[in-house]
């Protein structure tokens, strides 16, 4: 076969491919290595693997070419699938391949990948498929992990980089008119939802922070999945006014948008931390279960975390449980609702300044 000139530069120019089918938040966080790997190879084609429910965030990314969805746990479950979807991979031609997931099955589309220059964490499953091996340092934030893994020098405080999500003007009009009635107000933002029980802040709790934001003058917007739309709901019935829910109302960058109008946020350790970074708002991230040492914390400007740490059973696993292991949840029940007031008070403060 004869090439021409312009086959010849899409095959001499880099391809490469990420992979990312972790969860919601983990993807949001991927966003400043995608970012800085475009800026490496600015003429590179940058393609992202991720599962069905994070397409629309890597899509949202400016420096993403193409988004390949691979349904790990649906349609795509299978061995026989799995080798379908690397025959896909290996036709594309990529010539780089870094691998945020560590499962043994990303370790095995890489090594049927047949590229040459391959990057994973040294705790990857099935790491020796790996030409190039990162220390995965546990006591690094995740967005410093995953630029430790394209060379990115992060000794500094250069690495905190702001994910960067775009949204198109259907978004925008949508979330604007959702607003249309509070456009003049003080816009807090409150997500008391998780994916885990042990990661969620009370419900009780929560509607009394509300309480406190609403006697000072501040609108609450309840944000959250479809998931989370009852919990929301149910907080949202208990005040004459002042609280809305979007709960499953917005994608995640029209949450992201939403949040943009906002002052603040106070969530769980849970996805919407991330949302605030990439909508550039202070977050207050409540600890129950889990621990901001695990990298998984905000820091935008005047962001903070709060957590019960005077227990030996904290933290009882990285992602939390159905119940409390030790049926007490002491982790929730005794962090003090006045040390989250003050918190709220003296970022909002600092905003206002």
């Amino acid at each position: 076969m004869v090439l021409d000139a312009q086959n010849m530069e899409v095959l001499n120019k880099e391809r490469i491919l990420v992979i990312q089918t972790a969860f919601i938040g983990d993807a949001v966080l991927t966003l400043p290595m995608l970012q800085k790997l475009k800026e490496t190879f600015p003429d590179c084609q940058l393609d992202v693997i991720c599962n069905p429910v994070t397409e629309e965030i890597f899509l949202a990314s400016p420096f993403v070419n193409s988004v390949i969805v691979y349904d790990k746990r649906g349609k795509q479950k299978s061995f026989f699938q799995l080798l379908k979807f690397v025959k896909i991979i290996r036709n594309k031609h990529y010539t780089r391949i870094y691998s945020l997931h560590r499962s043994f099955r990303s370790a095995l589309i890489v090594m049927l990948s047949n590229v040459r220059e391959t990057y994973g964490f040294t705790n990857s499953s099935f790491r020796y498929v790996y030409k190039n091996l990162t220390p995965y340092n546990l006591n690094h934030h995740e967005v410093k992990r995953d630029l430790d893994l394209i060379g990115f020098d992060s000794s500094n405080e250069k690495w905190k980089i702001l994910p960067i999500i775009s949204v198109n003007e259907v978004i925008k009009k949508n979330v604007e008119t959702f607003l249309l009635d509070f456009k003049d107000k003080n816009l807090v933002a409150v997500a008391p939802g998780a994916v885990w029980e042990t990661k969620k802040y009370p419900a009780e709790y929560f509607s009394e922070l509300i309480k406190f934001l609403k006697d000072n003058n501040f609108t609450v917007v309840l944000i959250g999945s479809q998931s989370d739309s009852s919990l929301c709901e149910n907080i949202a019935t208990k005040f004459d006014g002042g609280v809305i829910s979007s709960a499953g109302k917005f994608s995640v960058p029209g949450t992201v948008q939403l949040l943009r109008s906002c002052e603040l946020l106070i969530t769980n350790d849970s996805a919407p931390t991330h949302f605030a970074m990439a909508a550039n708002i202070p977050a207050i991230t409540i600890y129950c279960s889990t621990i901001a040492g695990f990298g998984f914390y905000p820091y935008t400007k005047n962001s903070c975390t709060i957590s019960y740490n005077e227990l030996k059973c904290k933290p009882c696993g990285i992602h939390g449980y159905k119940s409390c292991p030790i049926k007490t949840f002491d982790c929730a029940h005794k962090l003090e609702i006045e040390k989250i007031k003050k918190q709220i008070m003296n970022i909002l403060d600092e905003r206002n300044k």
